[in-house]
């Protein structure tokens, strides 16, 4: 199992990489996380950043 961290502005997420479904462009410069069997999480950076994060792992 693969984690990544995704830093938000209420906390910071550990997720598994295999359970990020999507992202989204959310507001003021953050990103909407889709994840597979739950809610999206909201976190901090553009989409590019956030997909950046995901790839590198």
């Amino acid at each position: 199992m693969k984690f990544v961290l995704l830093e938000s502005r209420g906390g910071n997420y550990l997720v598994v990489v295999e359970n990020i479904a999507w992202l989204r462009t959310g507001e003021n410069g953050q990103t909407n996380v889709g994840m597979v069997g739950g809610s999206p999480l909201l976190v901090s950076g553009t989409i590019e950043e956030t997909a950046a994060k995901i790839q590198a792992g």
